[in-house]
């Protein structure tokens, strides 16, 4: 007998290993699924902004307060001065003036229920632009029955 045929017969020796090569494969891009998918899972939550139990922020001075009405038009009511209604320009100057020389003054926006969420939303971006770093939204608080 030739050295080649005793090699094709002779017997394999079975392996009891398990290969978990796969395994770890598969939860590598489970892992990578999760990480990249938890991060959207809050997207789909259903708000109704213009109602809140919030508490009120307490200030030490009176706040700028910003309103938007259904139309998509600005009304500015500054501390000592009354509601004026201005334009997306006399906004940003006139809070970005007040916000220089009071950089910790609570600026509010207050959007009527029927304004569209992009009215409110440029409202936010011209406070932004205007020098203003953080911006509250006012609502009013829900009925109690």
């Amino acid at each position: 007998m030739s050295a080649a045929f005793i090699r094709r017969h002779r017997k394999r020796k079975l392996k009891s290993e398990i290969n978990v090569v796969p395994y770890i494969d598969v939860m590598l891009v489970l892992l990578i699924i999760f990480m990249v998918t938890a991060p959207l899972l809050n997207l789909g939550v259903d708000i109704d902004l213009p109602k809140s139990n919030a508490k009120s922020v307490e200030t030490k001075k009176d706040p700028i307060v910003v309103s938007v009405d259904a139309e998509g038009g600005y009304t500015l009511k500054l501390q000592d001065a009354g509601r004026e209604r201005v334009d997306a320009a006399q906004l940003a100057a006139k809070v970005g003036a007040v916000v220089k020389a009071n950089p910790d003054i609570a600026v509010f926006v207050a959007g009527d229920g029927k304004a569209s969420y992009d009215t409110v939303y440029q409202a936010m971006v011209l406070l932004q632009t205007a020098g203003v770093q953080k911006v509250g939204l006012m609502s009013k608080p829900t009925e109690t029955r």
